[in-house]
């Protein structure tokens, strides 16, 4: 996986916690930069931490299913893909909740990273460098979700919906290019 390929990903992936820290900086309105970084680091640390687990799970299986991994990463991508299209376009809304607690944090995080242990597994298939990866996931995770605090306390939930159609779209799009470049089909 290239480093361009990486960075889609990580944008990719981050939109989740993008949305939900464009929820907290609406919620908290008149926000500091102390908010930013405690939103920033819970989402940032759990998208670096959940692909290391997803890495080292899918270590273990690798050899037992290294002649269909395409189809894993694809139908992973794509479902995670299509998850996040379903949620943005559902008509349901969701709560803005000020709190940065300890409880609440640690829920958020883990909920917006779990596609991110989806896509740890599949980095085993595809033999990625795991450590520059996560942290490469987690930095840009941290910049967006303290960007999304920002734009929450300014703009409100103008971007919120877009941010996770093309999070949605992204994921999808490379589990499409996975699975084309193992059927030999396109090669980048």
């Amino acid at each position: 996986m290239s480093l361009l390929e990486l960075i889609i990903l990580a944008v990719g992936l981050s939109m989740d916690a993008f949305a939900v820290s464009v929820c907290k900086g609406l919620a908290l309105g008149e926000i500091k930069k102390k908010h930013a970084l405690i939103v920033g680091a819970w989402f940032g640390g759990f998208q670096a931490l959940m692909p290391l687990i997803g890495y080292f799970l899918g270590s273990r299986f690798e050899r037992y299913i290294r002649s269909f991994d395409h189809w894993v990463a694809f139908v992973l991508l794509a479902a995670i893909g299509a998850n996040m299209l379903r949620e943005a376009l559902s008509k349901e809304e969701e709560n803005a909740d000020a709190s940065l607690s300890f409880k609440t944090m640690l829920l958020l995080a883990v909920a917006t990273s779990i596609d991110a242990l989806a896509v740890g597994i599949t980095f085993a298939f595809l033999q990625v460098r795991i450590l520059p990866a996560v942290l490469l996931i987690g930095c840009i995770t941290f910049l967006l979700s303290m960007l999304g605090v920002k734009a929450g306390s300014l703009f409100g939930k103008k971007y919120q919906k877009k941010a996770e159609i093309a999070g949605g779209v992204i994921l999808i799009l490379l589990g499409i290019k996975i699975l084309l470049e193992h059927l030999g089909v396109i090669s980048f």
